[in-house]
């Protein structure tokens, strides 16, 4: 009588058995940047930056973490379960996109723009001239150092929005651990949009502007607290 040899399935258990007893974990693996921050300028924003953090405590200030993302119809499911007789694939073809910008503070308030063009320094000059008219207090925005953030018509606007209460604060190169808005987007991706979302592009730009906007009252993310080691 046909079958499996005694214990051909024992060895991966008992690896996998092995792996959790020295705490190690099965979970997805994670891109990370090629290049490493230079460890005194990141020092220095790091300190800088809980500075700020403790300034947005005492409420001198408001502080918000920016960023861009986009989401498109073919979907982000980077694995799933897969049963006898089923054919699971994503069919591979050009998707329409939504494209987003974003600022969310550590006590779930959120501002977000979503386009299907391209978010370029036009862009995000247009935006925070409209925001510059609207801060209440000091407000501070922490940004990446991609190209559309720094680049020659976002630095001359800072001018003018730093005379307004809008100022900007650019992050060490290499360093997005340190931007609380990555977590949104994979919060949105993973856990808030649904299969039935992705159905077509009316239906996911609807659910991703449903979604953020629900940030701060039917959804909330509990930030890991600001660490300066």
């Amino acid at each position: 009588m046909g079958g499996r040899p005694s214990g051909q399935n024992s060895e991966p258990r008992r690896f996998s058995s092995f792996f959790k007893s020295i705490g190690g974990r099965y979970k997805r693996i994670r891109r990370r940047c090629k290049g490493k921050p230079n460890a005194e300028l990141y020092q220095f924003k790091l300190e800088c930056l809980a500075e700020l953090e403790k300034l947005s405590e005492a409420g001198l200030i408001d502080l918000y973490f920016g960023d861009e993302s986009h989401v498109c119809t073919e979907g982000y499911v980077p694995y799933g379960w897969h049963f006898p007789g089923e054919d699971v694939f994503i069919p591979s073809e050009k998707g329409a996109k939504i494209n987003c910008f974003g600022m969310i503070s550590r006590g779930n308030e959120c501002r977000f723009w979503t386009t299907s063009e391209n978010i370029d320094a036009s862009f995000i000059c247009r935006e925070l001239d409209m925001l510059s008219f609207q801060v209440r207090k000091p407000t501070f925005l922490v940004l990446d150092n991609a190209r559309v953030h720094t680049c020659k018509v976002v630095q001359e606007r800072m001018v003018f929005w730093q005379e307004r209460g809008l100022f900007l604060f650019f992050l060490p190169p290499y360093s997005p651990e340190l931007n609380i808005s990555e977590t949104v987007w994979r919060k949105l991706k993973k856990e808030w949009l649904r299969p039935e979302d992705y159905a077509e592009p009316d239906a996911l730009f609807y659910a991703v502007n449903r979604c953020l906007a629900s940030i701060g009252r039917e959804l909330s993310i509990k930030f890991s607290p600001f660490n300066l080691n």
